[in-house]
């Protein structure tokens, strides 16, 4: 038997684009939107992706190293308001182990010269395979590729 753990964490990244709330939204809502920015990084396969943005649909990105692990991020949308709020569960897999479950919550409110999002994210980190500070790295790095696509 191997050694069972879970770590608890929340955190929440706080940005603001230099975009209308519709197209920030738009940017996670239509598939090749959001393929311009939601990529690993270039020297990883072709990510294997199914997208059906609607509550009650699933997203599926399956890719990584050449070499391998396979990484799969595996969601479910519970929760679209259309500009506003998107709410959705995601599990995380290396090759067939699952690393952690996560909810997460996305809010677009209007600011002076663009839309303020703050992304809210509460993970279950399984069996020492992932860690929040590793997950949250990540998810800046996401919203870092985000703020370069709607600004080009």
């Amino acid at each position: 038997m191997s050694d069972r753990s879970v770590i608890h964490s929340t955190f929440v990244v706080d940005r603001v684009f230099a975009a209308t709330q519709e197209r920030v939204f738009a940017a996670f809502a239509d598939p090749k939107a959001k393929a311009l920015w939601f990529t690993g990084p270039r020297e990883w396969r072709t990510p294997v992706q199914t997208f059906d943005f609607r509550v009650g649909g699933h997203e599926t990105n399956v890719g990584g190293p050449i070499e391998g692990p396979r990484s799969s991020f595996d969601a479910l949308y519970l929760d679209i308001v259309p500009g506003e709020r998107i709410i959705y569960t995601y599990e995380m897999h290396l090759d067939e182990r699952t690393i952690s479950e996560s909810l997460a919550t996305i809010e677009l409110t209007p600011v002076d010269g663009g839309t303020r999002l703050v992304l809210t994210e509460q993970g279950a980190y399984l069996d020492g395979f992932d860690k929040p500070e590793w997950r949250e790295r990540g998810t800046i790095d996401l919203m870092d590729a985000l703020g370069a696509s709607l600004a080009g």
